[in-house]
């Protein structure tokens, strides 16, 4: 793929319409704390943003004031909240997509480029890497990060998890989304979506924050969660409200079983998951048959 110039993205021109990226549509009983055992991939007028209830066409601008809020400082949150591990969380699940030599590679949410720089070198001159977001701010930041590092082989699109409109059918070797599903609003669309563009005996990789196994874990993470990372986000990126909102939107997500169901709903095969950190982030695989 060429490279794109200084100016301009691969169809930047127009979004793909549909579902806003945000949290997926949950209906919590009154009185009750929100959490991700109750997840609906039904999506009405209304959905979540983390714990609040919005009109679902206003997701999208939410989510975008969010990070692009949090797009220069992103890397740097990633490190201090993880305590660098989300680069190991990552390697593992590198591991697991089996990229190899002149494979096409779809990387959606990919933001700052932290996998898709890998891929661009694991598929070498022969093959090819898109690295999509919905958001422009956060795909400036990784285009800047790529075309510094030489990924000549790396192109740059807009384009929503929801459809994936801009790519043919039966397009890719392999999708990843990492640390992304979360925010979109119709996951069941999406996990479709990435079906459609796969080709026959393509893989998905899912890596996502998820449900702490042990009990004790998960309440010592939601302290952690809900205290410091604002803080961080104040201290570091001058920034409470979009770290909370992150936080909520873990808590919203769906569990493990509930997202490897999901996948088979849309059609993948072989569905499998391995918990990370006791469940704190969950690398969800399975492939589109031949």
């Amino acid at each position: 793929m060429s490279q794109q110039s200084d100016n301009e993205f691969t169809n930047p021109n127009i979004l793909p319409t549909g579902t806003p990226q945000g949290q997926s549509k949950l209906q919590t009983p009154k009185g009750e704390t929100p959490t991700n055992n109750n997840y609906s991939d039904h999506v009405g007028e209304t959905t979540h943003f983390g714990y609040q209830t919005v009109n679902a066409h206003e997701k999208q601008q939410k989510v975008a004031e969010v990070f692009t809020s949090v797009a220069k400082k992103y890397d740097i949150m990633n490190d201090l909240m993880s305590f660098g591990i989300h680069r190991l969380w990552k390697r593992f699940a590198i591991g697991l997509t089996g990229v190899r030599t002149g494979q096409s590679v779809l990387d959606i949410a990919g933001g700052t480029g932290d996998l898709a720089k890998v891929f661009s070198r694991e598929v070498g001159k022969t093959g090819r890497v898109i690295l999509s977001d919905i958001n422009e701010a956060m795909l400036n930041v990784g285009r800047e990060r790529l075309i510094n590092a030489g990924c000549n082989n790396v192109d740059f699109v807009l384009a929503n998890a929801e459809t994936l409109t801009p790519f043919d059918d039966n397009s890719f070797d392999l999708v990843t989304i990492s640390f992304g599903l979360r925010n979109v609003t119709d996951k069941q669309k999406a996990l479709e979506s990435m079906f459609r563009v796969l080709k026959p005996g393509g893989r998905l990789l899912v890596l996502e924050f998820s449900k702490p196994i042990f009990e004790s874990l998960s309440k010592a993470y939601d302290l952690y969660s809900f205290t410091a990372l604002p803080l961080m986000g104040k201290v570091i990126a001058n920034d409470a409200d979009s770290y909370q909102y992150l936080a909520e939107s873990i808590r919203m997500h769906p569990d493990q079983a509930t997202l490897k169901g999901m996948m088979e709903q849309a059609g993948f095969v072989n569905c499998d998951y391995h918990n990370l950190t006791g469940g704190i982030v969950a690398v969800h695989r399975g492939f589109k048959p031949h």
